[in-house]
């Protein structure tokens, strides 16, 4: 259920001789920790979860996980791209030593922006990405050790940062309500593509274990022609494989992808009828061509 973005950097450690186990999810994108944990060798360093899909919305038990691992001794990181600023992550809590975030979506940022969280102590077994200039020890013609000029050479984006640092703010203040109100809106979405002749939905069909972003397909259409026809309505969403195509092996919808729809704080309940109805008359138009 990985994203490219962890996928990728996996495939290419793979050619350096690193040893990479892949743990199936169920058809809904369910993962249970037990079948982390029977993955787990002698050789096992790092376990890498999404908190949750990029596709389907369903969410991973990062918490099981992180407990597990840390009694086995393995580190892990979490990558939540998807549910940082709406959804809670505890990072001690949670156990987790990494977690990376992007600044555009949940937190409401630039893109181009984002971030990792390092666990302290975690600094000394991980290397930079990149060496060169921090702005410190310029004296040294060798990376500073210290977090965070370790990994963060080159000039900062101090203006994304900027718009970054306002969409964190804006998360604080509104606290618990853009979860519940993203929860409220999934959930009628989810009850409304239900009750519609043709519509298959993919993922879990339980807000609870979800975050706002769902999945479907009408039959007998492709995910790129159900888009278009949408855009004709002034509904925006993504087609395709969403840069996730082990997520579709995993769902059976490869190569072909599904219609993803991503409700967010400032999405009414008006604009989810309006894309029911919609989404009703393509799949009604469908069933009698």
């Amino acid at each position: 259920m990985e994203h490219n973005s962890l996928m990728r950097p996996l495939r290419a450690a793979e050619q350096t001789g690193v040893l990479v186990t892949v743990v199936q999810c169920s058809q809904t994108g369910t993962l249970h920790a037990a079948d982390i944990e029977r993955a787990i060798g002698s050789n096992t360093r790092l376990i890498a979860l999404s908190h949750a899909s990029n596709a389907v919305g369903t969410l991973l038990p990062i918490a099981e996980v992180g407990r597990m691992a840390r009694q086995r001794g393995v580190g892990f990181l979490v990558d939540a791209a998807q549910t940082a600023g709406c959804c809670s992550i505890d990072v001690e809590a949670m156990n987790i030593d990494m977690l990376a975030f992007s600044g555009h979506k949940g937190l409401y940022g630039p893109q181009g922006t984002g971030g990792l969280y390092i666990r302290k102590g975690m600094e000394s077994s991980i290397e930079p990405l990149k060496r060169g200039g921090t702005g410190s020890r310029s004296e040294y013609e060798y990376q500073p050790e210290f977090l965070p000029d370790k990994y963060e050479s080159g000039t900062p984006n101090t203006v994304g940062l900027a718009g970054l640092g306002a969409g964190v703010r804006f998360v604080l203040e509104e606290g618990g309500s853009i979860q519940k109100k993203e929860r409220e809106l999934a959930e009628a979405l989810l009850d409304g593509l239900k009750g519609i002749a043709g519509v298959v939905i993919h993922g879990h069909d339980i807000a609870d274990s979800r975050i706002a972003v769902v999945s479907f397909n009408i039959s007998g259409l492709t995910s790129s022609e159900v888009a278009m026809e949408l855009e004709e309505h002034s509904i925006l969403c993504r087609p395709g494989l969403h840069c996730s195509p082990t997520t579709h092996r995993t769902l059976g919808t490869f190569p072909q992808g599904t219609v993803r729809l991503s409700p967010g704080y400032f999405t009414s309940s008006e604009d989810i009828e309006v894309t029911l109805e919609t989404v009703r008359k393509i799949a009604v138009s469908r069933a009698r061509s």
